[in-house]
């Protein structure tokens, strides 16, 4: 594949594709082509194309008004006393922003729980902190792509 052009292919097969061209140093080109193969991804721009996506949706993660969907993930120690109430209470406090969770029993007392969310970047972020800084919580992480879900109940305006 040397000096091929480097391609956005993330985007739907019947969007129009850019063409750019990228320069960097011939030990960076192998270890990208190195992780091309191990992975298997098709082409060099598919790879690409996910490493700028990722960093994308890092960048609107940070900028935090921007509504995404995403995952808090947590694995923690069940046998603490309250905390399964405190992870519920906490979703019912945030019941605009959680849409559903799993919880499942892994060996011994730990427990993995992921939360599916949706909301501004910056408020599924504090919750997520939340959440992963209670007692218990041996470790949990918030990812976020930049899509949204449809309403799953659309309220209409209460009659009163």
């Amino acid at each position: 594949m040397p000096n091929s052009p480097i391609s956005a292919a993330a985007e739907p097969r019947n969007s129009p594709v850019a063409r750019i061209s990228v320069s960097m140093p011939e030990d960076l080109l192998a270890e990208l082509d190195s992780m091309v193969a191990a992975r298997g991804f098709e082409s060099r721009s598919q790879a690409i194309s996910e490493m700028i996506n990722l960093q994308l949706l890092e960048h609107k993660r940070k900028l935090g008004d921007e509504v995404m969907v995403g995952t808090i993930t947590l694995l923690y120690d069940r046998s603490v006393r309250g905390l399964q109430k405190e992870l519920a209470d906490l979703q019912c406090d945030h019941i605009d922003e959680v849409i559903s969770s799993l919880h499942v029993h892994l060996m011994g007392q730990q427990m993995m729980e992921v939360i599916l969310v949706q909301g501004p970047a910056a408020k599924l972020q504090g919750i997520a902190d939340r959440m992963t800084t209670l007692r218990g919580v041996v470790t949990g992480r918030l990812q976020l792509m930049a899509a949204t879900m449809p309403p799953l109940h659309p309220l209409s305006p209460s009659k009163g």
